[in-house]
């Protein structure tokens, strides 16, 4: 018969045939022996045994410990202690010990496998030190830059409402988009441009066409390595303006290293995540007039490079 008539003719519920469907594929029949109901009685941890599977959980995901979990819940915390000490603790004791050593349930950062601890040791110690000595000595500004995307389905914040009733926010349900491109400074400069089409070399050279017309001194524009950024005809149009603009990229997977990606993130959730546009032009104008008047406070673009991953890039340069 079908699972959900099995559910119907037994009296179960569709969680508990999956977990015995579960245990049969791992045990066989030995699996689906009735166990030992009400709390575990499966003793406690001694004090080294506990900074062993603390340590775990700081250094290690549950895959490097050959755990079949993802990420580390009370019940791959579990699963772990009883691998390794034959201790058998149910997940609310689990979840007792992990606030007792100082954890707690939080979003995991995502971080790409391909970026090279070394590569942004480097950056940080001998790299951008030497673009920014070479800056103070031919008397140029260095600018951060970065481009994204932006969707009118996105949205940031939260709204009271009573508990059980998730508020509704009406909105259109059509889908569009737009894009942008930023640079910044440590000073509080901003420059952006916004467009719709899709971001390529020629969309990125005329943006700094539009730049270095902008702007009196030598640019050093910091980017990632964006295929647009290291275009042949990029190369080829950087060389014909030299003697104005230079460009220097950041280690491969590095973002966290860019100060103009927390403009993105002011941006995305300021002039886009709280509003509601009800079409590509609306949106367009809402991101145009949110960054003119960041563009008239400095100090708060200088507060893009406040945060500790980015402190680096604060030194101001004599210009």
């Amino acid at each position: 018969m079908s699972k959900s008539e099995c559910c119907r003719v037994f009296g179960i519920s569709r969680q508990a045939l999956y977990t015995w469907l579960g245990r049969y594929g791992r045990g066989r029949r030995d699996a689906l022996k009735q166990r030992r109901r009400g709390r575990p009685r499966g003793g406690s941890l001694e004090n080294w045994q506990a900074a062993q599977i603390a340590k775990a959980v700081v250094r290690c995901c549950p895959d490097q410990q050959h755990l079949p979990f993802y990420l580390w819940t009370r019940e791959a915390v579990a699963e772990l202690i009883a691998r390794r000490f034959g201790i058998s603790l149910s997940v609310w004791t689990v979840g007792r010990y992990l606030r007792a050593w100082g954890f707690s349930p939080q979003k995991p950062l995502r971080r790409a496998y391909e970026k090279d601890p070394q590569a942004v040791q480097r950056w940080l110690e001998a790299e951008y030190p030497r673009i920014r000595a070479l800056a103070k000595r031919e008397k140029a500004q260095i600018y951060w830059g970065d481009e994204m995307g932006l969707r009118s389905d996105h949205q940031a914040g939260r709204s009271w409402g009573k508990i059980g009733q998730t508020p509704v926010i009406p909105g259109t349900g059509k889908r569009f988009k737009t894009n942008m491109i930023s640079v910044i400074t440590n000073r509080g400069r901003l420059y952006f441009m916004v467009f719709r089409k899709s971001f390529n070399w020629k969309v990125f050279t005329e943006f700094l066409g539009r730049l270095i017309k902008q702007v009196p001194h030598r640019v050093f524009l910091i980017v990632d390595e964006h295929p647009a950024h290291v275009a042949g005809q990029t190369k080829r149009w950087l060389k014909m303006h030299k003697d104005r603009i230079r460009i220097f990229f950041l280690p491969p997977y590095s973002p966290e290293l860019n100060p103009d990606e927390y403009l993105n993130h002011d941006v995305k959730s300021n002039a886009l995540g709280r509003r509601r546009p009800t079409d590509v032009r609306e949106m367009e104008t809402d991101l145009r007039t949110y960054l003119r008047s960041t563009q008239k406070m400095p100090a708060v673009v200088r507060r893009f490079f406040r945060h500790p991953k980015v402190q680096y890039a604060a030194w101001m340069s004599s210009i």
